[in-house]
């Protein structure tokens, strides 16, 4: 494989501003909604606010790529003697969690960084931080060219995985006779 350039983006997180406002949820929800800024469901954000107001505890995740399979990572962190654990920082939409799917589906989500029609100079969780707690960065890099599952695949993948292979099958079999 050879090595190609590519545009790094990605939304740095200071957890010391962040006070949980959720108004990161709120606009990334708004923003997703279908037609735009029609409704308001924090479940279709692609960043989540990890809350825990008792230990004063907010934790600003955003959505990253499908993970197939559940990972083993269940490990806790003390971060200046506040505890977190590792499946709080963990972008990946996976088997094991609700957190970033779509409510209605189950298919998973994944931060587009505001990119879709019309695109945002910055994503608007960013744009709309009070504390300034989120900061857009972009840097290129020189990665490995790789092949990458379409987003049909990975929502079929992901909807084998709930349903088995016979009931999707079976769904697209009856769909495709109505057309």
């Amino acid at each position: 494989m050879s090595k190609v350039k590519k545009k790094i983006k990605t939304i740095k997180i200071d957890l010391d501003k962040c006070n949980g406002c959720r108004a990161c949820e709120m606009i990334c929800s708004a923003f997703h909604a279908n037609p735009k800024y029609s409704s308001n469901n924090p479940e279709r954000s692609r960043i989540r606010m990890i809350r825990e107001p008792l230990k004063d505890v907010y934790l600003p995740v955003y959505a990253g790529e499908y993970a197939p399979a559940e990972c083993m990572g269940r490990d806790k962190y003390l971060i200046d003697g506040k505890e977190y654990d590792e499946c709080g920082f963990c972008r990946a939409s996976c088997p094991s969690r609700t957190l970033f799917k779509e409510p209605d589906s189950g298919l998973p989500l994944k931060c587009d960084m505001c990119e879709d029609d019309p695109p945002q100079e910055k994503p608007l969780c960013v744009q709309w931080c009070l504390n300034d707690a989120l900061t857009y960065e972009e840097r290129e890099e020189e990665v490995e060219e790789e092949v990458k599952m379409e987003d049909v695949e990975i929502g079929l993948e992901s909807l084998v995985d709930k349903y088995g292979l016979e009931k999707v099958v079976d769904t697209v079999a009856r769909m495709s006779k109505k057309e």
